[in-house]
C-alpha cells in the first residue's frame, strides 16, 4: 500500500513541483493551499506525512503542528517543515511544535526524500 503525503503549502507552483517528486517517488499525495484546508486535511484523512510550509494564510504553519502534535489522536503523524525561514530561532520554533524535520527552501528533490523516506520509508 502506498504511502500518503499531505503538502500543505499557499505557493500553488511548488505544491504541484512537490507532488510531481513525491508521485514519481511513490508515493500518493493530497494538498491543501493554507493551514485551516491542511489542518482539516491532516484531522480527516490521517496521512503518513505532513510537508508543512511556515508562511501561510489562516493559520500559519507552526501552530498546524502545534495543533497535530498536541493531539493524542494527531500526534504520530510525522511533520516535516518546508519553509524560506532559515534561521536558527525558526528551526528552534519548528522543534518546540514538535516538527520531525524541517528543510529550508529551496531545497533539492534528493533532500526532501531523503528526509520523508527517513521518516516513512518508500
Amino acid at each position: 500500500m502506498r504511502k500518503k503525503i499531505l503538502v500543505v503549502d499557499d505557493e500553488e507552483g511548488l505544491r504541484l513541483t512537490v507532488t510531481v517528486r513525491l508521485k514519481s517517488a511513490g508515493y500518493d499525495v493530497i494538498t491543501a493551499k493554507d493551514g485551516v484546508e491542511g489542518l482539516e486535511k491532516a484531522r480527516s484523512l490521517k496521512p503518513d506525512l505532513v510537508l508543512l510550509d511556515v508562511m501561510m494564510p489562516k493559520i500559519e504553519g507552526y501552530d498546524v503542528c502545534r495543533l497535530l502534535k498536541f493531539d493524542d489522536r494527531y500526534k504520530d503523524i510525522p511533520v516535516i517543515i518546508f519553509s524560506a525561514k532559515s534561521e536558527a530561532v525558526d528551526k528552534l520554533t519548528g522543534e518546540k511544535v514538535g516538527a520531525d524535520g524541517y528543510i529550508t527552501k529551496p531545497f533539492t528533490a534528493e533532500d526532501l526524500l531523503e528526509k520523508v523516506r527517513a521518516l516513512i520509508g518508500e
